[in-house]
């Protein structure tokens, strides 16, 4: 499995997968024009490769201001990928480069309170819950979901699990 800068040619890809019902049912579905606009050129942005098909992105963001540095990441996967531990492996492999390459004392995740598999897999790197947050996003059908916040120390990063 590698992690890759999105280019063009990955947007039909990324469009067949966010438009997947389990995937669009977390993340609502992207056309040509938002995803060319918020995953290519982007060097937040990475495809999630595995045996040289894209599976998925992964994508970060940093909170410079040094009272607060962090950075937080997230993640979206095919759904025939799911439960194969290719989720864990983009976030540690993520998390290491925010680690080692920027600097990154401290990791933020924060998926759907109800997604389990989800937060499993962020546990098998290391992430833990630090709470609920109540009514935290709306999703593609209109509603407040709750989030669970979870997150990584620096040392706290493990390799459970890697090939």
């Amino acid at each position: 499995m590698t992690l890759r800068p999105a280019t063009a040619g990955d947007v039909a890809d990324l469009i067949a997968i966010r438009s997947e019902p389990l995937v669009a049912q977390r993340w609502g579905e992207l056309g040509d024009r938002e995803i060319e606009d918020d995953y290519v050129d982007n060097d937040r942005v990475f495809v999630v490769e595995a045996d040289g098909e894209v599976i998925g992105a992964i994508q970060y963001e940093e909170e410079q201001d040094p009272m607060y540095r962090h950075a937080g990441i997230d993640i979206f996967l095919t759904t025939s990928q799911h439960d194969q531990g290719f989720g864990s492996q983009a976030v540690r492999l993520l998390a290491r480069h925010l680690i080692e390459e920027r600097g990154h004392h401290r990791l933020t995740i924060d998926p759907a309170a109800d997604n389990a598999a989800a937060i499993r897999a962020y546990e098998k790197v290391g992430f833990r819950p630090v709470g609920v947050m109540h009514s935290y996003e709306r999703g593609p059908d209109g509603t407040w979901h709750d989030g669970l916040l979870m997150e990584l120390l620096a040392d706290e990063l493990t390799d459970e699990g890697e090939p």
